[in-house]
């Protein structure tokens, strides 16, 4: 395990297909499951299925290539547009959404985002019923005020994230500017879902150490509120692993509402 200096997500490279069999798959020695799998699609099942998140246009913004989170979204809106600050996580996903040779297997959340719906047999429909909604797969950089430039997407009415604040973040006024950047990309009464690991600093992917920005709950909520949202929903899950990949105490989903 190295224990060298921190690399950036956002600025070095970044081994997703790693981070995927490490943290997302659905091998025997994969220890996450509970806290990057279940928990993160049981409240997306849960937010999207009560029907106060919804309309037309979702773009989500995550680390990695992960998808296994926007099973549930797609049974809800038209339009999913996936932004990717790293060319390789890029790459990855176009494969998957395009059903090419060599393409991460995701049957196993596809499996699950089934089950929770009570439609375990329809695990495969699930899996075309993303990739269909899939609409474009844009880079992104948050170096810029428009994180999408020269590209201008029309307003989301939910932007969703797992991780990219916590990489990509420095320090805590870094995840502020960053944090206002993606709220731009929403429109007024729109949601924003944040998932994040809380009181953090590393994670362990190709063996090396990525940094990740040391925050609490109380702090997100704050700057939430600073921003102008109001928060409708918070869940925090305790740890339910036992591994030095990555030294988190606890995985927080909330979901805020922008009121201007």
């Amino acid at each position: 395990m190295d224990c060298g200096p921190k690399k950036f997500y956002h600025k070095h490279d970044f081994h997703t297909r790693d981070y995927i069999e490490t943290y997302c798959s659905d091998k025997p020695d994969m220890v996450f499951t509970e806290d990057t799998l279940k928990f993160p699609m049981m409240n997306f099942h849960y937010v999207f299925s009560s029907g106060f998140v919804k309309g037309d246009v979702l773009i989500d913004l995550s680390i990695g290539s992960i998808i296994h989170h926007l099973y549930s979204a797609c049974d809800v809106f038209k339009y999913l547009i996936i932004l990717k600050h790293n060319e390789q996580c890029n790459m990855e996903t176009s494969k998957w959404a395009n059903t090419r040779t060599g393409a991460y297997d995701w049957k196993h959340a596809s499996a699950h985002a089934a089950k929770l719906e009570g439609k375990s047999a329809q695990a495969q429909d699930k899996d075309e019923q993303l990739k269909t909604a899939i609409s474009h797969i844009i880079s992104c950089d948050f170096e810029n005020e428009n994180i999408t430039y020269p590209v201008v997407l029309p307003l989301a009415d939910c932007v969703t994230s797992i991780g990219i604040l916590d990489c990509i973040s420095k320090d805590e006024d870094d995840y502020m500017r960053n944090l206002e950047k993606m709220s731009k990309l929403l429109r007024p009464g729109g949601h924003l879902i944040l998932i994040g690991v809380l009181d953090t600093s590393y994670v362990m992917v190709g063996g090396e150490k990525v940094h990740l920005l040391t925050f609490d709950e109380s702090f997100v909520k704050n700057a939430l509120s600073k921003l102008g949202f109001v928060i409708d929903y918070c869940a925090v899950q305790r740890r339910r692993n036992d591994s030095k990949l990555c030294d988190y105490k606890a995985v927080m989903f909330i979901t805020a509402c922008k009121t201007k």
